[in-house]
């Protein structure tokens, strides 16, 4: 035993000798461990902090930690998808009460939300719709024989607005322009030239129903400003979904009230697609030029923005009747300096931003400008006509109130996390083709009321088509189609009501009964999300119910993927590293070895054996590895302390959700820093076999060669 540590000892000490004898390849060997500890230190802890955002993002806005839905589906889930035919084809879960009550019995679920996520298309009608239907209702009022100077004012200034925006479609044709983006027809430029004409106007209060019908049918649809919105949208339990998912907040307006029917937007949706275009391209420079330091002068895309905002100000132009146009003409000669007259012309130079002048444009415009404008064409308080296909394949619509808007904090200008709108989950029914108890009531009234009865397939010729005998009286239909008349008058009454108030009252009961399509399960430990899956369809199997539970990164479908694919590049990158560094070492080491010939052969002389090179030279490289790789691991360590104090920018805004908010903020844990320095240490082990390998193959004949 003595024998053996003291040849260690003597091993030790010639190792130690020779690192500091040979001083540049101690460098160049250390140097290379050293910079590959500090790139695994950072790769993995930025691996995990990514991973770990992109969790809080998905779990912590729509998904959940896991997914469940039924295991009768033709497809599978995917809660973050487009719009466009990728609504998957579920099978409705047909009990919710007793799927929650399934639920909430497995280990480690905390909270369960109904969910149901499908397409919608919504018309916010554009600026002459909204135009017109003021200037019916104050001809109405006057067709009534409502009379006073208000009244008057109004329907001057409303009809002066009307043939103001007549005027500004008609200068376009003259200017061989393109009218909502094609060529008019002959019969629409007929149109304008009637609805431009002073002889259209001056007979306009003699019968101002048929003119308006006229704008109405043939104008209205020629400047189509607002361009149809298409939602992706989530039918839920609003309170329910609120408590789980915490970072959940109102933007504008209120949450859906509990037992009312509502919508709420997306406030990514609502900025994106809701608000005028050219006050969302004055954001999204401030955006840029602000934020991530960009400039109009060197981006294209920046470039590109402050065109469109420059060509495409008839949107504005059209919502300004004559005495706004005054004040808008007014406050532009003042600011730009310009005599120009045309309004239209004054907006174009006035989007024509640059670097030096933009702040104080976007300051003028918003200030100055915004408020005699409708920002949105949709408002917070209005009633939305939401438009959807049904599961059957016809179209179903719903009125709903707009609440308010909403966002996740920190994931505000994430398009990912903010494309999806919200609405509750008995409107979502009624939209997706469910029977509601709405319905069912009403068909069974239609029923009772018309005397139908059930039939059976055989039996439904005879019954609709048999012969009756001459003596067999055809009992009369006036009453019973009467009573039929009565109660669907009474229905109709019923549902016009009910339309004209958006549906707006329902038993909040019923969103803990009835059909949902998935639900969102939030676990009290995410560590144990496998084997929560697994429960949950125990669970399912023995209450009879068919559950299929997936995880967030499987429910998110391509964004999962794509965090997949992430962790891949970063595992990749590592395994290159080592690589790379292990043929880098070698090759230094192989070098390093073969200019020691002579002293090699010369332990091998005095009686070295070749266990005792072999341990000298991979005792060299452990030494290395493990000094420098702690060098590099705390320069690693350093950096990621440096980052997680500043956090690192989000340049984009699909780079928000990744990082789960505007920065990232890295950190480093003991388990970074002790697998960078396993890592190196294995790399330089591995480095020095084929070295030592050598070395033993050295003789003291060899040596003496070498020395001649």
């Amino acid at each position: 035993m003595l024998a053996v540590l003291s040849t260690l000892r003597v091993v030790a000490e010639i190792a130690f000798r020779n690192l500091f004898a040979s001083k540049w390849k101690t460098l160049i060997v250390g140097g290379i461990v050293g910079f590959g500890a500090l790139l695994v230190v950072v790769g993995t802890s930025l691996l995990d902090a990514v991973d770990h955002a992109m969790q809080r993002s998905i779990t912590g806005s729509v998904a959940g930690h896991i997914q469940v839905y039924s295991s009768d589906s033709k497809d599978e889930l995917e809660i973050m998808g487009g719009f466009g035919g990728n609504t998957p084809n579920l099978a409705p879960l047909e009990d919710y009460a007793s799927v929650r009550k399934t639920l909430l019995g497995v280990p480690n679920v905390r909270t369960v939300v109904p969910m149901g996520v499908s397409n919608a298309v919504v018309n916010a009608g554009n600026s002459v719709d909204q135009a017109l239907a003021g200037l019916r209702t104050s001809s109405d009022a006057r067709l009534r024989g409502e009379k006073s100077d208000a009244l008057n004012r109004k329907y001057a200034a409303q009809k002066a607005h009307v043939r103001q925006i007549v005027s500004v479609l008609h200068h376009e044709l003259d200017n061989a322009k393109q009218v909502s983006d094609r060529t008019l027809a002959p019969e629409e430029t007929a149109a304008l030239e009637r609805a431009i004409s002073d002889a259209f106007w001056g007979g306009f209060d003699q019968d101002p129903l048929e003119h308006l019908e006229f704008l109405e049918n043939r104008i209205a649809t020629i400047a189509s400003d607002g361009d149809m919105v298409f939602l992706r949208y989530i039918g839920t339990d609003p309170t329910a979904f609120a408590q789980a998912f915490d970072r959940m907040h109102i933007v504008e307006g209120t949450s859906i009230p509990t037992g009312q029917r509502g919508f709420l937007f997306s406030k990514y949706v609502y900025e994106e697609q809701v608000k005028l275009k050219a006050a969302r391209g004055l954001d999204k420079l401030r955006l840029a030029l602000e934020q991530r330091q960009q400039t109009i002068a060197k981006d294209l895309d920046l470039q590109r923005i402050v065109r469109e905002n420059t060509s495409g100000v008839k949107e504005l132009l059209l919502q300004l009747d004559a005495i706004k146009t005054a004040s808008f003409r007014t406050k532009l000669q003042a600011f730009l300096h310009a005599s120009e007259q045309d309004v239209g012309k004054l907006l174009a130079t006035f989007f024509a931003t640059t670097d030096a002048n933009f702040q104080e444009r976007y300051k003028f415009f918003y200030d100055t400008l915004a408020p005699e404008l409708e920002l949105y064409r949709v408002r917070v308080g209005d009633t939305l006509t939401v438009k959807a296909f049904t599961r059957s394949g016809y179209v179903q619509s719903a009125n709903l109130k707009v609440y308010g808007t909403y966002a996740f904090r920190g994931l505000e200008k994430s398009p990912q996390a903010g494309a999806i709108s919200m609405m509750d989950m008995v409107s979502f029914r009624e939209l997706y083709g469910f029977m509601t108890p709405e319905r069912e009531r009403e068909i069974a009234a239609i029923r009772a009321a018309s005397g139908a009865k059930d039939v059976k397939r055989e039996n439904a010729d005879a019954e609709l088509f048999g012969a009756r005998s001459e003596d067999e009286v055809v009992p009369a239909a006036e009453p019973a189609q009467a009573a039929a008349s009565d109660v669907l008058s009474d229905l109709h009454g019923t549902r016009a009501r009910q339309e004209a108030t958006g549906r707006s009252n329902y038993d909040p009961q019923q969103l803990r009964e009835g059909v949902v399509l998935s639900v969102a399960v939030i676990v009290a430990d995410d560590r144990k999300i496998a084997e929560t899956q697994l429960a949950i369809e125990r669970a399912g199997k023995q209450a009879g119910l068919p559950l299929k539970a997936i995880s967030w990164q499987k429910a998110v479908g391509i964004i999962g993927q794509f965090a997949t694919l992430m962790q891949a590049v970063l595992f990749s990158a590592v395994l290159i590293i080592f690589v790379v560094a292990l043929v880098v070492i070698n090759n230094a080491l192989v070098m390093a070895t073969l200019e020691r010939v002579r002293e090699i052969g010369t332990l091998r002389a005095v009686g070295a054996q070749q266990r005792f090179i072999v341990a000298m030279l991979v005792l060299e490289s452990i030494v290395i590895g493990i000094a420098c790789g702690a060098v590099g691991a705390i320069l690693g360590a350093l950096a990621l302390v440096y980052l997680g104090q500043r956090g690192i920018p989000a340049v984009s805004d699909v780079m928000t959700f990744f990082f789960s908010g505007p920065r990232l903020f890295p950190a480093v844990g003991a388990h970074q820093v002790l697998f960078a320095l396993a890592t190196v240490l294995i790399v330089s082990v591995i480095s020095s076999i084929y070295p030592a390998w050598l070395a033993m193959r050295v003789s003291p004949r060899e040596a003496m060669q070498s020395e001649d």
